[in-house]
């Protein structure tokens, strides 16, 4: 978060596509990631409930360590500065030794990176590197307490130099593994640190892989970006499928240019296992984000009360780490659930149904994953159930899929994955009489731009499960992931399909749904002019 103004932001959503990858062993000095976990030196899961605090602008506020901890929180997040706008901080010891007298993991940060390429005056990550390797003597020994994040919103949203932001991360974080830093590593986002034009989610395992001690986290800022609970799952998604560990390092529950989702981000987080650190304690120039009123704990903000005090909240969810003297909690995973079985299989749809688990403390949810083609390709996450049962919609017509279940509890620990079920569904899918009406408005410099999408069901029948396909015709780019449906278009393809999620798969007679994209395009933005549902052609306008 930049300190004197809110970064805006105009575009919205992303969703899955990082590739899956072997984590190699690595050896464990203190904090450290396992697959998507973070784990202590002893093997407990973290998850982080934390709290950024404005230490390098407000360095009399040290009372606000014990004030944050009085909530229950298990983490803080220092802001300190490198020298190059702020600082430079000298007195790291002094801060690792608040956080460890109040009993808090310290997630340190260099704010000088906020916005490169697009802030004059912000710093290189790699100005950030020579600041930690100057604090080496210090940081040394401080494994097990203390989390390293490198810089804080390395990039703006130039393009051209976000696109060096794997490059640059990877460098930095070679510089510090080669310094004799072994700390668990956490690497904001660009753009502002909300990642809209997918940068990090696409390049993380290259930079993960990077990493010599396989140590590194990668941390989402979600502002107005994640206005949406599909945003927001969606993004969280392509870490989980990629197997990848990700915290959300920022969020708010306001912001200029969109409405977040905090009610989602911190539902989700719960439910995955991952942590979230909210922005901030106090001292923001507008205060629109400060948690209490002039640094009082017992003068809380809405959002103040919200995250700590509310549902899903830190004071509910937070555990204090095991090397403090926290419980280690359950360790044991439910067993694996059974295989799948399919029925109801119609054109757009299955139903599927799996023997439960069973867990020493008790199962909590399961996660269903699909993958398309009777062998081969990736298994992707497509839906949770609290249950033993699950529906699945917005399939292709004739096409054969391939499911399985895994279990989880509350902390979570994961089953391993059950059997797979294979299940071809029947052909047609009779999409009826339609109406597509799209628009698209330009922005960012001339060669990005918002597509929208209204659907209208103009027959007499309800629609059940829909695809929406249209071709591009002058080499226009959808941004993955779009919102209202399931956006696709294959590499060098014109094509586009959309699929429906679940909240609007039905479309009633004269019924509407509404979705939308961010693309790209060069040269002339020119609309589509043909659409077709479920195969069938729709009038336009």
């Amino acid at each position: 978060m930049r300190r004197t103004t809110f970064a805006g932001a105009v575009v919205l959503a992303l969703l899955t596509s990082l590739l899956v990858f072997v984590q190699p062993a690595a050896a464990a000095v203190g904090l450290h990631v396992s697959g998507t976990r973070i784990l202590e030196a002893n093997g407990n899961n973290f998850v982080m409930r934390g709290v950024s605090h404005p230490h390098v602008w407000f360095q009399n506020q040290t009372g606000s360590f014990a004030d944050i901890k009085s909530f229950g929180t298990n983490t803080v997040r220092v802001v300190l500065g490198s020298g190059q706008r702020w600082g430079p901080s000298t007195d790291v010891a002094n801060v690792i030794a608040l956080c460890r007298q109040n009993r808090l993991i310290c997630v340190l940060e260099v704010h000088d990176t906020t916005g490169y390429g697009e802030e004059g005056a912000a710093a290189t990550l790699d100005q950030a590197a020579s600041y930690w390797i100057s604090q080496a003597s210090v940081l040394q020994g401080q494994e097990s307490y203390v989390v390293i994040n490198i810089g804080n919103e390395p990039f703006g949203n130039n393009a051209q130099v976000n696109a060096t932001w794997a490059a640059a991360t990877s460098n930095a974080i070679g510089r510090l593994r080669a310094a004799g830093l072994d700390h668990l590593i956490m690497v904001d986002a660009p753009s502002w640190g909300q990642d809209w034009q997918n940068v990090m989610r696409d390049n993380a395992a290259t930079v993960f892989n990077s990493d010599p001690d396989r140590n590194t986290v990668f941390s989402i800022h979600m502002y107005a970006v994640y206005s949406t609970a599909d945003s927001v799952i969606s993004y969280l998604d392509a870490f989980r499928t990629a197997g990848l560990p990700l915290v959300i390092g920022e969020f708010g529950n306001v912001f200029p240019g969109g409405d977040p989702d905090e009610d989602t981000m911190m539902s989700q987080a719960q439910q995955r296992g991952i942590g979230y650190i909210g922005w901030s304690w106090s001292g923001n120039s507008d205060g629109a984000l400060d948690m209490t009123l002039n640094f009082d704990p017992a003068s809380l903000t809405a959002w103040g009360e919200r995250i700590l005090n509310g549902v899903n909240g830190i004071r509910q969810t937070s555990r204090e780490a095991t090397i403090y003297g926290g419980g280690g909690g359950d360790t044991q995973a439910p067993t694996t659930p059974g295989t799948p079985t399919a029925s109801g299989v119609t054109a757009g749809g299955v139903t599927l149904s799996w023997a439960a688990s069973t867990d020493n403390v008790g199962v909590t949810g399961y996660e269903i994953y699909r993958a398309t083609g009777a062998s081969g390709g990736t298994f992707a996450l497509v839906g949770t159930s609290a249950g033993t049962t699950f529906t699945n919609t917005g399939l292709a017509a004739a096409t054969t899929y391939r499911y399985n279940v895994r279990a989880r509890d509350a902390v979570p620990n994961f089953s391993a994955s059950s059997g797979t079920v294979s299940v071809t569904t029947q052909s047609g899918g009779g999409g009826g009489a339609c109406r597509v009406n799209y628009a698209a408005s330009n922005w960012g410099g001339g060669n990005g731009f918002t597509g929208g999408v209204t659907i209208t069901n103009t027959g007499t029948a309800t629609v059940d499960g829909w695809t929406l396909a249209f071709a591009f015709p002058s080499g226009q780019r959808v941004s993955l992931p779009g919102w209202g449906a399931t956006w696709a278009q294959a590499s060098g393809s014109a094509n586009v399909t959309a699929v429906n999620l679940d909240y609007n798969r039905t479309l009633a007679p004269g019924g509407a749904t509404q979705i939308g994209f961010n693309g790209t395009f060069s040269g002339t933005n020119t609309a589509p002019t043909s659409f077709t549902l479920n195969g069938s052609t729709c009038t336009t306008g």
